[in-house]
């Protein structure tokens, strides 16, 4: 298995805001509220990753971030620790979904995601 990028998120202080903005520039349509807040972006297309949209906490930056996927998300943590990475949400399981996720902080700054989708989920997105 390779890592390749499986999804992204636009992290966004104005999450609503910024579903209408990309739904009407390119016609993406955004699905209800996550448990967890953020929305699900179908982008209308099966080329190309899928992403979502997610609120930005208080004190941070909009920014966009990418998930790669990974065999072994903690293996995958320790790792990039040891490579000058800072965690910023240690391995956890996305709760409605059961796939499992950290973000980090790679040692120029920029966040990323390691994902793992749930074993027995549909390989498709």
């Amino acid at each position: 298995m390779g890592n390749p990028v499986m999804r992204f998120q636009i992290v966004s202080k104005k999450p609503l805001e910024t579903a209408r903005f990309y739904g009407s520039l390119f016609g993406w349509k955004t699905g209800a509220n996550h448990p967890m807040g953020f929305r699900r972006i179908d982008t209308g297309s099966p080329e190309g990753i899928q992403g979502s949209i997610f609120p930005a906490p208080p004190k941070s930056e909009n920014f966009v971030q990418l998930f790669m996927a990974v065999e072994d998300v903690k293996a995958t943590v320790l790792k990039a620790v040891r490579l000058g990475a800072e965690v910023v949400i240690p391995p956890a399981i996305v709760p409605g979904e059961g796939d499992e996720v950290a973000v980090l902080r790679d040692p120029q700054g920029l966040m990323f995601a390691v994902w793992r989708k749930h074993p027995e989920a549909n390989t498709e997105e």
